[in-house]
């Protein structure tokens, strides 16, 4: 059965930073191209970085390009997700999943960012 666990959330002021951790199990983890998305209140999920087995080539939205950092670690199991200069905009769920849509993610983490 896969399981992916969340951690690391919390209420941060803008400008500061969160790391996001998650814990896989139940697949082969070092195997899988692996995401981050989030839902922020009101709205649908939303794509936001992704990164492939190796760790070496990683993806971004837009959004947060510049000021988030993907990585993984395979020995670990675990996917991370530095938050830098963070922004209101960026309150939401944050979910690791094993596609881009979301459709298999774990039970999330919620960061909000607010002063």
């Amino acid at each position: 059965e896969v399981q992916l666990l969340e951690s690391g959330g919390g209420l941060v002021q803008p400008g500061g930073s969160l790391r996001l951790s998650c814990v896989a199990s139940g697949f082969t983890f070092s195997s899988y191209l692996m995401y981050w998305v989030r839902q922020a209140p009101g709205k649908g999920l939303e794509w936001v970085s992704s990164i492939d087995p190796s760790g070496i080539s990683t993806f971004y939205a837009d959004s947060v390009k510049g000021r988030f950092t993907i990585s993984r670690d395979n020995v670990k199991n675990t996917l991370y997700l530095q938050l830098n200069s963070l922004k209101t905009e960026d309150t939401a769920i944050y979910y690791c999943a094993l596609d881009a849509s979301g459709a298999v993610r774990g039970q999330g983490t919620q960061v909000t960012v607010s002063s």
